[in-house]
């Protein structure tokens, strides 16, 4: 603990060291103390033993407790109170008691000699123990020293620090073992206080922890990282569309002795520096690089002054941010490479030293680059994996200058010669960290042959329709980076050894190889496009369908060329087959996310929805399919629903669809019906989009396509529906238009894919209790039995349990599950699933084992423990149906034993410290169950340290429903009278009193348990009225609910053994209420009513004598 307290701890500088110093206000320290008082509730409650031992000097200070805060210490046969101190009967080997409590004016001097008495203080404390804690510490600068002794203090003389004092309790320990005639009583003293010994080192350990963690997180910005991160970004500058930026600089070249360039007056404020940031593709930013991190502010003002806002989020580093604000620079940032900017071993000649990198030359003029020529010792070019050839190849910054030799096969002053590398004006020397890193201009390539057409602005993307696989180059790996750490994370290793180096080179050179013969060839049939007449139009559009225009390589070389422009002009023309064509070309590549934002930017939906009314089939079916790949995202469905499309695509379902078309003009008819039930399933993702297709009347043309066996249609149509399905008009249309027959009966298609979807449709639509007897009633649940077996199939399975579980809210549909074995066959898919199908299997569990037979079936099959492993988890939507499963299985005894064997119970009350109300909510719901079966409750509940405490605390909760499940676990804690106890002295009297205002017919049942159990404590029946619960409770007997009635009866009842409250309860016209419920068919309603009405008239009978004689 010295240790802890001499890093963690944070005293006031002005005092600092001297027996007056006090703890700073601070998280830090907030956080310590914190932790302090945690664990010695810990040791007491778990380490009896250790927690008596006697102090080698005892904790003293002064405390602000009064008299009466240490009520509940007086009443203890342990403690003697005086009127103006309390005094433990228990005392030291010197005679001293335990634990001295001395009243001097408003506060009071306590002494403890052992970690029992501090416990006692704390508690009496209640929610002031941490002042107490401080209070303690500041008077107790080093405890170890007040525990053990001297020799183990922070700064004691023990001399040989922690380790050593450890070793030395040990060897005594073994010395006293081992010595005759010894006595046992002191021997395990001196075994109490080595075991203690280890708790407070396995303390410190943690706590040390938890301050590196607390000082880690506390690293901040400073000046030396944000120039480290400018000057980097700076070499991915330029005017070429490869550079990732236009300009970074900082707006001023002022640096001050601490190396930031903001002002004095912005430097209280954090601020280092400031940038202005030109993007490529968006308009200039103003950066403000603070410690906390980098964000933009609001730029120049007129004046010419910087307006330091914050306008955007803070980010870590000046590339997450710059990431955000610029699409390009997002995509190139990682795709470059540290450029590598000449060599260390400059000679004073002007001339670079030998390298063994490869050299390349920069044509600056034409601000392109290109590989210098490389030659191997015949003459010939040098391949990728050839040596060194002779001669001096050095690294980029200059011009290449010949220095023939002789050798090489060439003759003098020719490119064969070996070449000298002259360093140019730009040059510059590198840093150490850059020393082995190159550019992706410096890399070596193919020449281009001179009848290609120019590079476009399409890089390195085009790789990756490429078939063969490509490494993550340095570059990329590096600015990952960014995002991650700090620029000590920035830099690669340099311990690379060369063939590592040579692989890295090959690597590159792949990367940076030529793009495929098929890029070149369509770009140059777009230009065919743009400037043929109609003839080589038709033909230039044909030619382009005869290539895979899946591949993303050809997508790109269409986009990069201006080719959607050109297709999306050609569907307004009065061509049908350049039309056709067109429509063919961007319903294939429209497949890739970012042709599908160009097509939208382009405003090639608002022209596609116009087509969807034209004379010519074949046309509108196109359109609709394009309109179907187009409308994966928000705005491109808004587009959509804005220009009328919803009620365009409804129209194409109108189609006659025959199961087995023979026709062309059939097949046309069913493929239009298909494009358009294609395109509202995509358009179906937005809500807004699914109110405009119940509008348009969709609902019934899906239900007239359902009932067709036409595959190909049935797919996107129940897909349209399953979608629309979240909401209650679609699945009450899917009810009464008939269609959950013909869900059913597709549930057994040949399809996976369709089965998928009608399982997804009815784990939707069975919500409704109407619906679930239409399954049942159409025997649709062997078939999604059935689909149980289909494991591999994730997606399917997911959608078949999900149907299954919500099928199972209904008792009869139980009932069917339980004749075709589907527990069983859920137990089984309790392992090794994703989580949206645990969520759905443990749902389906959930509601089967409130079924008792079900149960026993889940306990035979070792479903328990799985379960029960699954509260570990982090999924809210899995937390809740767990604990709902866990908390139906504890219903039954067997199942109990198994749940508290693995340590469930446990689990579950960790739970009420979730953030989501639900899972906290459905924690408390099935606690209930596990006290009421569990053995030996009472001591499973007081075994949770912090446990009571910890539901008592959610009795101020917002959440209605948490609020009537804690007050349902009360209710079952209340019936341990030791409980009762505690959760008294946590307050729990007042925290129900404050809920007993609530109109919730749910949670008044639950709060009116707990308060008739809470009563049955000391005087908390006088709490009760004290705190204004009684009159309330006598409104819910007005409640229209029978199940309120009985619960406040019993509490009316507990709550008229105090006089004060039945004159409230009477005063409050409960006598009427209650005399009609004594009537009622309920036996415990009748006696609580009784028993109520008895003790008020008793009390009246009472004041009539004392009034009359």
């Amino acid at each position: 603990m010295g240790a802890t307290l001499s890093t963690r701890a944070e005293w006031s500088a002005a005092t600092s060291g001297s027996s007056g110093a006090k703890l700073e206000f601070g998280q830090r320290n907030e956080s310590l103390l914190r932790d302090l008082n945690d664990y010695v509730t810990t040791l007491v409650t778990e380490h009896s033993r250790e927690a008596r031992v006697v102090f080698k000097r005892p904790f003293e200070w002064r405390s602000k407790l009064r008299t009466n805060d240490f009520e509940s210490i007086k009443a203890s046969e342990s403690y003697t109170a005086s009127d103006t101190s309390i005094v433990s009967t228990a005392t030291t080997a010197l005679g001293e008691p335990l634990l001295k409590v001395s009243h001097v004016g408003s506060g009071s001097d306590i002494r403890a000699w052992t970690f029992n008495e501090l416990y006692a203080v704390l508690r009496c404390a209640g929610d002031r123990a941490i002042n107490e804690v401080q209070a303690s510490l500041e008077s107790n600068r080093d405890p170890m020293a007040n525990i053990m002794g001297p020799g183990y203090g922070g700064d004691g003389g023990g001399g040989g620090g922690g380790e050593a004092t450890l070793l030395e309790t040990h060897e005594r320990l073994v010395r006293e073992r081992a010595r005759d005639g010894v006595d046992s009583a002191s021997v395990e003293d001196l075994d109490n206080t080595f075991r203690l010994l280890l708790l407070l080192g396995s303390l410190d350990v943690k706590l040390l922890q938890t301050s590196v963690k607390e000082i880690g997180r506390s690293v901040r910005l400073n000046a030396e990282a944000v120039e480290n991160e400018v000057n980097l970004l700076k070499e991915f500058t330029g005017q070429d569309e490869q550079s990732c930026l236009r300009v970074i600089e900082f707006t001023s070249s002022y640096r001050f002795d601490n190396g930031c360039r903001a002002p004095p007056w912005r430097q209280v404020h954090g601020d280092i520096a400031y940038l202005h940031v030109k993007p490529v593709d968006t308009d200039p930013r103003y950066v403000t690089a603070n410690t906390t991190g980098f964000y933009t502010n609001k730029g120049l003002k007129l004046d010419g002054e910087i307006d330091y806002e914050k306008t955007s989020e803070i980010y870590p580093s000046l590339v997450a941010l710059l990431k955000t604000i610029s699409h390009h620079f997002a995509q190139n940032i990682m795709n470059q490479e540290y450029r590598y900017k000449g060599s260390e071993d400059q000679t004073d000649s002007g001339r670079l030293a030998p390298s063994d990198k490869p050299a390349t030359t920069v044509d600056r003029e034409k601000g392109a680059e290109r590989v210098a020529p490389k030659e191997k010792k015949g003459g010939g070019p040098a391949k990728a994996g050839d040596s060194q050839v002779k001669g001096k190849k050095v690294a980029t910054g200059g011009k290449w200058k010949g220095v023939g030799d002789g050798s090489g096969g060439g003759k003098k002053g020719s490119p064969a010669q070996s070449q000298e590398f002259v360093l140019g004006p730009r040059s510059r020397e590198p840093t150490q960290k850059w020393k082995n890193l190159t550019t992706v201009a410096e890399m070596p390539a193919k020449p281009k042959p001179p009848q290609q057409p120019p590079r476009s602005s399409y890089d390195k993307k085009m790789r990756v329709g490429s078939t063969q696989p490509t490494k993550k180059s340095r570059g990329s790996r590096i600015a990952e980076s960014f995002s991650r750490s700090r620029m000590d994370d920035m830099y690669v290793s340099e311990s690379s050894t060369d063939d590592d180096e040579e692989e890295e080179v090959a690597e590159r050179r792949q990367e940076t190889s030529d793009l495929p013969a098929e890029y070149w060839q369509i770009q140059k049939l777009v230009r065919y496009l743009k400037g043929g007449n109609q003839t080589a139009t038709v033909i230039a559009l044909c030619s382009m369908r005869d290539f895979d225009l899946t591949q993303e390589t050809c997508q790109m070389a269409i986009r990069d060329v201006g080719g959607l422009e050109v297709l999306i002009n050609l569907l307004e023309t009065s061509d049908v087959r350049c039309q056709i064509g067109s429509l063919k070309i961007l319903r294939d590549v429209s497949r890739n996310s970012s042709i599908r934002t160009s097509i939208a930017d382009l405003e090639g939906l608002e022209t596609m929805v116009k087509m969807l009314q034209v004379p010519n089939k074949e046309l509108m079916c196109l359109a609709a399919e394009t309109i179907a790949n187009v409308a994966k995202f928000r705005r491109a469905r808004r587009t959509v629903r804005q220009y009328g499309g919803i009620k365009k695509l409804v129209a194409l379902l109108q189609q006659p669809v025959i199961d087995k078309p023979e026709t062309p003009e059939e097949e046309l008819d069913v493929a239009v019906a298909r494009s358009g039930a294609l395109a509202l399933w995509s358009c179906s993702k937005s809500t807004r989009n699914k109110q405009s297709i119940h509008k348009a009347g969709a609902v019934p043309l899906l239900a007239k396509l359902l009932k067709c066996n036409n595959e190909s249609v049935l797919v996107p149509v129940v897909g349209t529906l399953q979608e629309c399905a979240s909401e209650f008009i679609y699945r009450q249309m899917i009810r009464t238009e008939g269609m959950v027959e013909d869900l059913v009966k597709n549930l057994s298609s040949s399809s996976e894919e369709l089965q998928m979807h009608c399982a997804s449709a009815i784990f939707k639509c069975a919500e409704d209790e109407e619906t679930r007897e239409l399954v049942r009633k159409f025997d649709g649940l062997g078939p999604l039995a059935r689909l149980l077996k289909k494991s591999t199939n994730k997606d399917l399975l997911a959608a078949a349990t999900g149907a299954i579980w919500k099928c199972a809210v209904s008792v009869e549909n139980v009932q069917q599950f339980q004749k075709l074995d589907t527990v069983d066959s859920l137990v089984t898919l309790l392992h090794d699933q994703p989580e949206e199908v645990l969520i759905n299997v443990v749902g389906a569990l959930g509601e089967c084992a409130k079924v008792n037979a079900n149960r026993t079936v889940i306990r035979k099959k070792q479903g328990i423990a799985p379960l029960v492993s699954l509260l570990t988890g982090t999924n809210h939507a899995l937390l809740i149906n767990v604990t709902k499963a866990v908390g139906a299985c504890a219903h039954d005894l067997e199942c109990m034993t198994i749940i508290d064997q693995n340590d469930g119970v446990r689990l579950l009350w960790s739970l009420l410290k979730s953030p989501n109300p639900a899972v906290q909510s459905s924690a408390a719901w099935a606690i209930c169950p596990c006290i009421e079966n569990a053995k030996d409750a009472g001591e499973m509940v007081r075994s949770f340290v912090g446990g009571l405490e910890l539901i008592v605390g959610l009795l101020k909760s917002d959440d209605k429903e948490v609020l009537a499940s804690v007050c349902a676990a009360i209710a079952n804690i209340a019936k341990d009278e030791e409980n009762l106890a505690v959760i008294t002295d946590h307050g729990v009297v007042a925290l129900l009193a404050k809920l007993t205002t609530t109109s919730q017919g749910h949670l008044r049942k639950h709060l009116a348990e707990a308060i008739a159990r809470c009563c049955m404590w000391g005087n908390n029946r006088v709490a009760f009225g004290v705190n204004g619960a009684v009159a309330p409770l006598v409104g819910y007997l007005a409640s229209s609910l029978p199940d309120v009635h009985c619960a406040t009866a019993k509490a009316l009842y507990q709550l008229s053994k105090d006089p004060n409250n039945c004159i409230t309860m009477h005063d409050s016209g409960v006598v009427k209420p209650l005399l009609k419920m004594i009537g009622a068919r309920d036996e415990e309603l009748q006696e609580a009513s009784a028993g109520c009405i008895s003790n008020i008239r008793r009390l009246a009978l009472a004041n009539e004598r004392a009034r009359y004689g």
